[in-house]
């Protein structure tokens, strides 16, 4: 009898699904930025943030490549400190924000890249349009308790990807030659997190 209780214990145990050694966490909107830069007048970059954002953190103690990671970000909320050109960016030109109002990264896949490094492949959604990403991730941190006992972990991640591939084809043409604005856009994260 002993055997056998033994043996369920194992079963049981062994089923357990991986989320189970999984911690939560709360992307903190107040300790996190969510930015970007493009070429502008093939001269220089101009460097934006979308300032709302909202998402959530599965990290697995046990494993980290089992770990998830989804953001949703406000597309209404971008800011590059010229409110001209953020109307322009909100209109159907280019993110279309009464149409698309929010832009989503969901995790798919989760890899070592070396020490403190990950590299988190998902689907970014983004215009109406999906496509597949790799984000390159320093970190997670170590563990922090902040002064109110709040346990918190940061991680910076960083991408790029083609604006024409999510149907953002706007563009003028300048008279010396070239575009007004690059096709390549870089979007950092810097992430502070809070553990539920």
């Amino acid at each position: 009898m002993k055997n056998i209780v033994v043996s369920i214990s194992t079963i049981i145990a062994l089923a357990l699904p991986a989320f189970a050694f999984a911690s939560t966490w709360t992307i903190d909107p107040d300790h996190t930025n969510i930015g970007f830069k493009v070429r502008h007048l093939m001269i220089s970059n101009v460097k934006g943030s979308f300032d709302k954002h909202t998402g959530t953190v599965e990290i697995n103690d046990k494993d980290i490549t089992k770990s998830r990671v989804e953001i949703s970000i406000d597309t209404n909320s971008i800011n590059t400190n010229v409110p001209k050109r953020d109307e322009h960016l909100r209109s159907a030109d280019f993110f279309d924000v009464d149409k698309f109002p929010a832009m989503t990264f969901v995790s798919k896949k989760v890899a070592r890249a070396g020490q403190d490094r990950l590299e988190v492949t998902g689907d970014l959604t983004l215009h109406g349009m999906t496509r597949e990403v790799v984000l390159d991730v320093d970190g997670p941190t170590k563990e922090s308790k902040d002064p109110w006992g709040v346990i918190r972990k940061g991680a910076t991640a960083t991408t790029k990807i083609n604006r024409k591939d999510f149907g953002l084809v706007w563009n003028a043409a300048l008279e010396t030659g070239g575009v007004a604005v690059g096709d390549e856009i870089t979007i950092t994260l810097e992430i502070e997190m809070m553990k539920k």
